[in-house]
């Protein structure tokens, strides 16, 4: 099955995979692997798989993506885990995001298992993307370090037209609480959290960074979320807001949050500071080989796990589109999925030529 990407897919879309509940897909890719004769293992719902005749002393090029989906949307008009062929697409949850990638990639691999390039090529079909979950990239790295296998850099499917995407911002949400003292707002009295909170909100609002990232501009920041008060006539002593940060490779997340605590007097808690922004420079031989076989690069805007790979360059290329992704009535063009196949083959090629 896995020579026939469409087939496969198919038969993912028709296994529930939404994230932490992959077991279905990770024992189906797990069967069609091992079927092929390669050589699988797994950990928890990742399934990976390392070319034979390994070499560490050659550089190893990651190929992964992920097969977790995100719930169905209510709107839904098809069954979302029924593979519908019509008019060219193929139809399903997962279908686009990322389940063409994982087709797709799984036969470049599989496809390229014996033979001997100047890299070495390691699968990763992984889990919890779209949660970012503690049992997904988060737990497969590690378990390649503690395996001993260093992964140099990758290529991550993910849905970009099949365009390479050098670049995305990282993420940190802040829980902030602004106090104040309660008083009866008929006397005027106490100090209003929510006037403080408006203030710091203020100054968010017009702050800028002292520095820019030269491929992903400045950081973003938006407050997006506030709540203050229990009832009419009590000064509210605490007003809590959240603010969404997009960040850049210009500052560690760390040292973001530590200059916006500094800005504002309300407290500011970060929710995590794991999602890092992702550069990898346009000299790399991967962009370089994906740029031969794809043309022009981009900036992603959306996050992948492009973000826990803080150790080695990145880059993301899959087919499909990524506005397709999350909708419902997810479709991926059968075009798409064969033209993956022979361009992922082509940026292979193009990369052997230059390591």
């Amino acid at each position: 099955m896995i020579n026939n990407p469409v087939k496969l897919l198919e038969s993912l879309i028709a296994v529930p995979s939404i994230s932490r509940q992959e077991h279905g897909t990770a024992d189906l890719l797990e069967q069609v692997l091992s079927e092929t004769g390669i050589e699988t293992s797994r950990i928890y719902n990742n399934v990976w798989a390392l070319q034979p005749h390994y070499n560490s002393e050659l550089p190893t090029l990651l190929l992964n993506s992920h097969h977790d989906t995100v719930k169905p949307s209510p709107s839904y008009t098809r069954d979302p885990y029924s593979a519908t062929v019509a008019d060219g697409r193929i139809y399903g949850l997962g279908s686009n995001d990322a389940g063409a990638s994982v087709v797709t990639l799984a036969n470049l691999f599989a496809r390229m298992y014996n033979e001997r390039l100047p890299f070495n090529l390691v699968l990763a079909l992984t889990a919890e993307e779209e949660v970012m979950g503690e049992h997904g990239m988060r737990a497969m790295l590690p378990h390649f370090e503690e395996s001993g296998i260093r992964i140099d850099m990758a290529l991550v499917g993910e849905p970009t037209g099949m365009r390479p995407a050098v670049a995305e911002r990282g993420l940190v949400v802040l829980d902030c609480v602004a106090h104040g003292v309660s008083g009866h707002a008929a006397r005027n009295e106490g100090v209003n959290a929510l006037y403080n909170a408006l203030d710091d909100i203020e100054r968010l609002r017009h702050y800028r960074f002292p520095k820019d990232s030269d491929v992903l501009g400045p950081i973003g920041i938006n407050v997006t979320q506030i709540q203050a008060g229990r009832q009419h006539n009590v000064i509210p002593d605490e007003c809590r807001f959240v603010v969404d940060v997009r960040t850049t490779d210009a500052y560690t997340n760390e040292e973001t949050v530590e200059i916006l605590r500094s800005v504002i007097e309300s407290e500011a808690t970060p929710r995590s500071t794991r999602v890092r922004a992702s550069v990898i420079s346009e000299n790399h031989p991967l962009v370089r080989a994906a740029s031969a076989t794809c043309g022009a690069t981009f900036v992603s805007p959306t996050t992948s796990d492009m973000a826990l790979m803080w150790n080695f360059p990145s880059l993301k290329m899959g087919p499909g589109e990524s506005a397709r992704s999350h909708t419902a009535d997810e479709f991926v063009m059968i075009d798409e999925i064969y033209d993956a196949v022979d361009k992922y083959t082509s940026l292979i090629d193009n990369l052997a030529k230059l390591i």
